[in-house]
């Protein structure tokens, strides 16, 4: 099974729209993007390799292989390096939230998605290692002002007011997401009443969810499952629930493989 999950990326987008899933309400939106502690020189290298990797093709090539799509927004600049002193040796440790499929997902205990793979990329063309922390999303700024990690990257909408507070510093955003409603079905459009929802284990799930107090009341049923993303779109394929709560981004995913 792990195996097969690593792999699934690599085949692309090869299936078309095949299984159709559609968003057919918008809860909530968000953008994912990534934090360093203020002060710190880490900002500038990584900055740059990203600059240097979306100018070589790298960044596109991971947003189709994962996405379909060259969504992710990164600047280009071949030449961002150049102007940095040469690297010192370097253990990287990036703060991840593995229920941001498909950026980052745990299978098995081994972490995946499109950010572990960039900065995968990033450590190599830096000569760092890399060392992926799961952290809350909501603490991004605890985890960085006590060192426990030197980046949060990994699927992550921050915190606005600590943005605008200046409690770290922001690179991004890099792509949009939006947490929605879904269905193959797109005539639930009109109702949902009495209908069977799946959704993930998550807080941000469950707040999500409760931004709508109608749709709560019109639903049959809610089934919290907490396989999170794979597990609800593999019930959404098997019959067992009408529509689910997710990403975007996933849906994405899902819709070209």
């Amino acid at each position: 099974m792990l195996v097969l999950s690593l792999c699934l990326p690599l085949l692309a987008c090869q299936r078309g729209t095949a299984y159709g899933v559609k968003a057919i309400q918008t809860l909530q939106e968000q953008q994912y993007s990534l934090a360093f502690r203020n002060n710190d020189p880490t900002i500038y290298y990584v900055v740059a390799a990203i600059k240097v990797l979306a100018a070589q093709g790298k960044v596109d090539e991971l947003a189709m292989k994962w996405l379909g799509s060259r969504v992710i927004t990164f600047e280009k600049d071949a030449t961002a390096l150049e102007n940095l002193a040469v690297p010192k040796d370097k253990t990287f440790i990036i703060g991840v939230d593995v229920n941001s499929f498909p950026f980052v997902y745990s299978s098995n205990g081994t972490l995946w998605g499109f950010d572990i793979e960039l900065a995968i990329a990033v450590t190599d063309l830096l000569g760092w290692t890399l060392k992926e922390q799961v952290i809350e999303k909501e603490k991004v700024y605890d985890e960085l002002a006590s060192g426990n990690i030197d980046c949060a990257w990994g699927g992550i909408a921050l915190n606005e007011k600590e943005v605008a507070r200046g409690d770290y510093a922001r690179y991004g955003p890099y792509v949009d997401n939006q947490i929605v409603i879904a269905a193959r079905d797109s005539s639930l459009s009109v109702s949902l009443k009495g209908k069977t929802l799946a959704m993930p284990s998550t807080v941000e799930a469950l707040n999500a969810l409760n931004s709508d107090a109608r749709l709560a009341s019109r639903l049959g049923n809610v089934i919290r499952l907490v396989g999170g993303t794979m597990e609800c779109f593999n019930y959404l394929y098997a019959g067992k629930c009408d529509a689910i709560l997710t990403d975007s981004t996933a849906i994405l995913y899902y819709n070209c493989h």
